[in-house]
């Protein structure tokens, strides 16, 4: 192993994948989250559960059990002058929701620390780094851009997010189940020393042994750094694909089914996606072919996280549907699928704002002559 590493990770649902990855390597995570998920985490640990081939048992690697040390704050408790890496692995909205959380971010910024960004939202200042992309006119895709204004773009990379991970129903915030354990695939900073720490982390990952039972096995989901800046745009396509074309018009269905359903419609719409990563200048070595991704997809028997967000009522969501379109007609392209499919998502977000605004109706006279019952009973039992 490379020297050990202090790794900042915001957000202990999906960073607990990359957390759990690191602290095997023998590196020091810290997670940033919630103050009574941060208290759980502090005492508990994390478990992650992830298949295992060849017969792809579930296996659950307690954090405990590891060499790399474990800790959780809240955004407020952190000095990130103590890290080498911050990891940004919350949905881009949620950036924006508290003012503590922006603060941290602009801390980040203002103390030049390296950031590897698994969101599947790219932050802006990546996307400055794309020779010829005008990054300024892709600003309406983001919650609030502002958010990224004081970054150095030389010290932002993109990792793509291309295992799926849920957390478990009826389970506490510190476990995490892998449903898809594909790899991180990162690009390389703008600098040679940033990148050498990644490629030590690569190795760190890629050699360590976790304690599974009675014995030390390597577990899938690896770190893996590429010198193209367009490796991560593959999951362009998939989202496009199958994420967002989980969303119809009167409900939800599982990304296999977005993917399956219609085989040639869903293989137009990656295949176009795939075109205008070429247009900015990738190649067919940093994409994934239409086949390999339909055939993980067909494991996803659940709607994407996005899907599940508006149904539960969200008002954001990580718009990559509105970025790639914006992409794509900076070079002159357009796709009517795709446009159907950002219209749906806007026409589901104001639907889903209308419903937040609207007046609560006044309660019934039922509910009135119910209420002095209430109070005394609620008194009854103070007492």
């Amino acid at each position: 192993m490379g020297s050990k590493r202090n790794i900042l990770v915001f957000g202990a649902s999906y960073g607990s994948l990359l957390a759990i990855k690191l602290l095997g390597a023998g590196h020091a995570v810290t997670l940033v989250c919630r103050q009574a998920t941060a208290r759980l985490i502090s005492d508990e640990g994390i478990r992650v559960r992830m298949p295992v081939p060849p017969g792809a048992d579930i296996v659950e690697v307690d954090s405990r059990r590891l060499p790399g040390h474990l800790s959780a704050a809240v955004p407020s408790g952190i000095d990130v002058t103590d890290y080498d890496l911050a990891v940004l692995a919350m949905q881009e909205p949620q950036y924006c929701a508290a003012p503590a959380l922006r603060d941290a971010l602009a801390d980040v910024a203002r103390a030049a620390l390296p950031c590897m960004s698994v969101m599947n939202m790219p932050p802006l200042p990546y996307l400055r780094r794309v020779p010829g992309l005008g990054a300024e006119s892709l600003r309406t895709a983001y919650t609030d851009p502002a958010v990224w204004n004081g970054f150095d773009p030389a010290l932002v990379t993109l990792c793509s997010p291309d295992p799926q991970a849920f957390r478990p129903e009826n389970e506490r915030p510190n476990v995490l189940q892998v449903r898809l354990a594909t790899n991180f695939k990162t690009a390389k900073f703008a600098s040679e020393p940033h990148n050498s720490m990644l490629v030590e982390l690569q190795n760190d990952v890629e050699a360590a042994r976790f304690p599974i039972g009675d014995e030390a096995i390597p577990l899938p989901v690896k770190l893996k750094v590429h010198d193209s800046l367009f490796v991560p745009f593959a999951k362009w396509a998939m989202l496009l694909t199958g994420n967002y074309r989980c969303i119809q018009a009167h409900g939800m269905r599982s990304i296999a089914a977005a993917v399956n359903e219609d085989r040639p419609a869903a293989r137009s719409v990656y295949e176009w996606v795939m075109q205008v990563c070429k247009g900015l200048g990738a190649d067919d070595g940093d994409l994934v072919a239409f086949d390999k991704y339909a055939s993980a997809a067909s494991s996803l028997t659940a709607p994407s996280s996005a899907a599940r967000a508006l149904a539960a009522g969200a008002v954001h969501i990580e718009r990559v549907d509105r970025l790639v379109q914006a992409v794509a007609a900076s070079l002159g392209m357009r796709s009517a699928e795709v446009d159907r499919t950002v219209d749906l998502v806007d026409s589901w977000l104001a639907s889903n704002r209308r419903r937040q605004h609207a007046p609560r109706p006044a309660p019934g006279p039922r509910a009135l002559q119910r209420r002095p019952f209430m109070q005394a009973a609620t008194t009854a039992r103070q007492s």
